[in-house]
C-alpha cells in the first residue's frame, strides 16, 4: 500500500460517496485509475465494506455502555453467541481480568439490563460489570498513519 491507497482510503472515510472522478482528481489520478485502486483494496479486504455513520440517539440508541464480561471458559469460540445479541455493536477477547469487552446501544438503561441478562445466557458467562458512557468527545475510523492531516496543516 503506498500513499496514494492511503489518501483514497481517508477521502473514502470522509465521504464515501465520493465519484471515482472526484477522487483521482484529489489524488493525481484519472477516475478509471482511481475505481481500480480503489477495486484492488476491495479485493485485499483493506477496505472491508462501504457504510454510513449514523447519530445513534436519532435510531434510539442513545445509551452507550462498555461491558467487561468475566468468564469461567475461554470465550473465544463464542463469536457467534455475542453476535446474536443485536444490541452488541462491538466484541474483543481481551486479556487481562475479563475475557471480551463488548460496546453496546441501547434505547434506555433499562433495555442495557435486559442485554446484561442475555449476556449471562452464554455458555462459560460468570460476570458482567458495565461502564455507561456519560458523553463521546469523538470516535475515528481507521486511517491509515500516513493519509492523517498534519498537526500544522
Amino acid at each position: 500500500m503506498d500513499d496514494v491507497d492511503r489518501r483514497l482510503i481517508a477521502l473514502l472515510q470522509e465521504d464515501a460517496t465520493m465519484s471515482y472522478a472526484a477522487l483521482g482528481k484529489e489524488v493525481g489520478l484519472s477516475a478509471g485509475a482511481a475505481h481500480e485502486r480503489v477495486r484492488k483494496l476491495r479485493e485485499r479486504g483493506v477496505i472491508r465494506r462501504t457504510t454510513v455513520e449514523v447519530d445513534p440517539a436519532a435510531v434510539d440508541r442513545g445509551v452507550l455502555a462498555f461491558v467487561m464480561v468475566e468468564s469461567t471458559a475461554w470465550m473465544g469460540e463464542s463469536a457467534a453467541a455475542f453476535a446474536a445479541i443485536p444490541e452488541i455493536q462491538e466484541a474483543h477477547v481481551i486479556a487481562g481480568s475479563a475475557s471480551v469487552l463488548v460496546k453496546v446501544r441501547t434505547a434506555t438503561t433499562e433495555r442495557l439490563q435486559d442485554v446484561l441478562r442475555r449476556l449471562y445466557e452464554i455458555e462459560g458467562v460468570s460476570g458482567t460489570q458495565a461502564t455507561v458512557s456519560l458523553e463521546t468527545f469523538f470516535e475515528r475510523p481507521v486511517t491509515p498513519l500516513s493519509a492523517a492531516p498534519s498537526a500544522s496543516g
